[in-house]
């Protein structure tokens, strides 16, 4: 099997995934998962789409993280694998879009406009 590519984004991040055959390794930014993302909640975020399909010992997994936070970088990580299982094997994408790993989310955040302190707040109004 040689090499599946995919793309991940979430709010700034986005994450360039490669998954081919092998024994579960997964490489962020040259850096092992647990080293990457210390947090061990992320790191299941990132192996959601693994675990549900049962797959997480058949794929070596690289990923090129950049932008974002880490919970942006995480979630754009899980829909980048998501992505490239389902290129993998198609039949899988109606379990994944059920457990919602197939969806982009949209959000992001909003720009500051002028004359006001944020996006949407505004200066303290005064009558007097």
């Amino acid at each position: 099997m040689e090499v599946v590519n995919a793309l991940g984004r979430r709010k700034a991040a986005i994450a360039r995934v490669y998954v081919k055959e092998g024994s579960g390794k997964i490489l962020i930014n040259k850096r092992d998962l647990e080293t990457y993302f210390p947090s061990t909640l992320l790191q299941y975020v990132v192996k959601q789409p693994l675990n549900k399909l049962g797959v997480a010992e058949q794929y070596d997994i690289t990923v090129n993280l950049q932008g974002g936070g880490y919970k942006g970088q995480s979630e754009a990580a899980r829909l980048g694998i998501a992505r490239a299982l389902v290129k993998i094997n198609p039949e899988d994408k109606p379990s994944l879009r059920a457990e919602g790993f197939m969806t982009r989310d949209p959000r992001e955040v909003e720009r500051k406009k002028p004359g006001r302190p944020k996006a949407r707040k505004r200066f303290q109004f005064s009558k007097r």
